[in-house]
């Protein structure tokens, strides 16, 4: 892959009538419609991005079907993280069926939506994520502060897992809010681990009306202080993202947070780290 390339490392598409997403209340009701890769090709192009990172946005293995359907017509589609219940102990012959499709890259669980924050730490889970490495796989983890603990004691069960933390843990930021301290060192305690990375993406969503970049600032410099440019990607969680704002201004936010960087850390960020963790082709 050619060093230019840059990569959108977390985005989602949908097709409502397909009925399984149930986090879609009137909450949301900006983006609950269909949202399939024609509306976001022009967004690439307009800001010369090569390819994306789908991620699965409904708890069920048919939507990682249909997303996986969805790369197979889309070439900018480079990677597809799905969804398998890990907690099941039949989860090793779905992974080994979905694996056959080649754009199956890992495996997200919806860990902000489980009551049970310790959910991931039971030995059947834990199983199951030694099964994602052993094939090869990956493991997004969408998770909020209260999980920064225990991801780190799975994580430190299962070495030899890739993990990437999601939207940098969605600190508490609504409103200016300062993250706190325990997420600061939760966050440094996982970037000891050398197989943890971090998706500076959603964080708009987690600030809410009125970000910046200068308010985005303290979060994105801790997670560049303890994971480096070679363990960090940079994603837009589009088309979520709408509901804070859009595409143009994430890219123009994200510039301004990383200009200190050196420009091949901005290359890893942009792409590099997303490429080497997933194991993403050229198209």
């Amino acid at each position: 892959m050619a060093q230019a390339d840059r990569i959108d490392a977390h985005q989602h598409f949908w097709k409502i009538a397909r009925g399984d997403y149930d986090w879609m209340t009137d909450e949301v009701a900006a983006i609950r419609h269909d949202i399939l890769p024609s509306q976001l090709e022009p967004l690439l192009h307009r800001h010369v991005i090569a390819g994306t990172v789908v991620v699965q946005a409904a708890a069920t293995v048919a939507e990682t079907e249909f997303l996986l359907s969805l790369a197979q017509d889309h070439a900018f589609i480079r990677g597809v993280v799905g969804w398998v219940d890990l907690a099941d102990p039949a989860a090793p012959e779905t992974l080994d069926r979905l694996c056959l499709n080649p754009a199956f890259k890992g495996v997200r669980p919806m860990l902000q939506d489980i009551a049970d924050t310790n959910w991931i730490a039971q030995p059947s889970v834990v199983a199951n994520l030694r099964a994602l490495a052993g094939r090869g796989l990956r493991l997004d983890a969408l998770v909020t502060p209260r999980h920064l603990g225990v991801l780190a004691e799975v994580a430190q069960q299962v070495p030899e897992l890739p993990i990437v933390i999601d939207h940098c843990a969605k600190p508490v930021i609504a409103g200016g809010a300062d993250p706190g301290e325990d997420w600061r060192s939760g966050m440094a305690r996982l970037a000891a681990l050398p197989q943890v990375m971090c998706k500076i993406s959603g964080l708009a969503n987690e600030a809410g009306a009125g970000w910046s970049a200068a308010s985005l600032r303290p979060v994105v410099d801790h997670v560049l202080s303890c994971f480096g440019a070679d363990r960090a990607m940079w994603g837009s969680d589009w088309p979520v993202l709408n509901l804070a704002g859009d595409y143009g201004l994430w890219c123009a936010a994200s510039d301004r947070l990383f200009r200190s960087l050196s420009e091949a850390e901005r290359r890893a960020v942009h792409g590099g780290t997303a490429t080497r963790f997933y194991g993403l082709e050229a198209a």
